[in-house]
């Protein structure tokens, strides 16, 4: 176990006594990409009379470096890993169970499939009153066989047996839980990604201006006016990088330029692959901590992932200006409504997805026009407020009928 510097719980008082505030164990399985942002996003959000939050996670980079700069506990458990390990799963198990009973946890909150599940049973196992988990989007996909599908459904609908409170990130993501019945619907909740303060300001300020382009476009080696495509994301399976470079192919502009900014797994097979691609350059510009200064470089901003939640990157280009082409997956189409703040295409279909591309590369004006309405219907949403709001209610002991009668022990 590796430890990053804590941050001590001031006091406040309530119900006329002094009471320390909550104590939450925010559970993820990898620090990184849009699910850690949200995560640590949620910790510094947070009123630290109220709640003091410890972050517990298998893995990180810079992240962790930005939660420890903000004064926020971070444990770091390596036996919690992404992949499907039963002997690291119940270390993992064995170890959050621990961690979670030594330190006393208000509430266990945890974040995507696989610390959803090891951390949730730990929390009950530990006897922490309160466990919350966010969905960002689910185990289980079109691309999977029925089986294993079904299987992760029913695991999914087992855990919500032993949750108090869902935050689902978008809408879609929200019915989806419910139609598929993983939690009772009075506990599920709907939230949404959340750009940092100061970060949105200075985007909104330069939002296609031709010095933040040209100072963007400086920062990625890129020419001053050829058309470029951007993507950001981590390089995985569920991101579909390959199709990426399978609409860069299709796209018929020799001239474009295509961007991707990130790394994950897949980075060296998909560098192969982006050296020998036949017509437009793409360039793998790796992890970067400046997105929101880089987006201003793209002239559309492509999605093409096979699954996702509600990605926050899609709300950082729309404040940034840039219009959006993304595929139709979960909650997606909660920010991307065809027609008016982009264009969506099917997953799995780089044609179409080149096909939309190059509609807004041959026609600006139309693009110029959904991004500014996305801008526009983007408002004060997304911010810290919202988050903190939402965190806090989740983390209060429920009361009323909505609340959940007492669970079993499990030994």
């Amino acid at each position: 176990m590796i430890g990053y510097r804590a941050r001590p719980g001031p006091r406040r008082l309530a119900d006329g006594g002094a009471a320390r505030p909550l104590r939450v164990a925010t559970v993820i399985t990898r620090l990184e990409g849009g699910a850690g942002v949200l995560a640590l996003r949620g910790a510094q959000a947070l009123d630290p009379g109220l709640v003091t939050p410890t972050i517990v996670t298998g893995s990180g980079a810079r992240l962790l470096e930005e939660a420890a700069a903000a004064g926020i506990e971070v444990l770091v458990e390596p036996s919690l890993r992404e992949v499907i390990a039963p002997r690291s799963d119940l270390r993992a198990l064995r170890r959050l169970e621990a961690i979670l009973r030594q330190r006393r946890f208000d509430v266990a909150h945890t974040h995507c499939a696989k610390a959803g599940a090891v951390g949730r049973l730990a929390a009950r196992r530990a006897g922490v009153p309160r466990v919350v988990h966010t969905f960002h989007g689910f185990p289980f996909h079109q691309f999977q066989s029925p089986a294993r599908r079904g299987a992760y459904v029913s695991i999914e609908r087992g855990l919500g047996r032993i949750t108090d409170v869902a935050l689902c990130v978008g809408g879609a993501v929200a019915a989806e839980a419910a139609r598929r019945r993983l939690i009772a619907p009075e506990r599920i909740r709907t939230i949404g990604v959340a750009v940092d303060g100061p970060g949105r300001e200075r985007a909104s300020m330069s939002a296609r201006r031709p010095e933040a382009r040209q100072r963007a476009r400086l920062a990625l080696g890129l020419p001053p006016d050829a058309p470029v495509v951007g993507v950001v994301g981590r390089l995985t399976y569920q991101k579909a990088p390959e199709d990426f470079l399978a609409a860069m192919r299709a796209l018929g502009r020799p001239d474009a330029f295509g961007v991707w900014v990130g790394s994950g797994e897949e980075a060296e097979r998909i560098g192969r692959q982006a050296r020998t691609l036949a017509g437009p350059r793409v360039i793998l510009a790796g992890e970067r901590t400046d997105v929101l200064d880089l987006l201003p470089a793209f002239d559309v901003f492509a999605l093409p992932s096979r699954y996702e939640g509600l990605p926050t990157v899609i709300v950082e280009a729309m404040i940034c200006g840039v219009p959006v082409v993304a595929t139709a997956v979960n909650a997606v189409p909660d920010l991307v409504i065809p027609g008016e703040t982009g264009m969506l295409v099917p997953p799995g279909q780089p044609g179409q997805l080149a096909a939309a591309i190059r509609y807004l590369l041959d026609s600006p004006e139309a693009g110029m026009r959904l991004a500014a309405t996305a801008r526009a219907r983007l408002g004060d949403q997304h911010g810290e407020a919202g988050l903190r709001a939402a965190l806090t209610a989740a983390y209060s002991p429920a009361r009323g009928p909505a609340a959940r009668p007492a669970r079993e022990h499990l030994g």
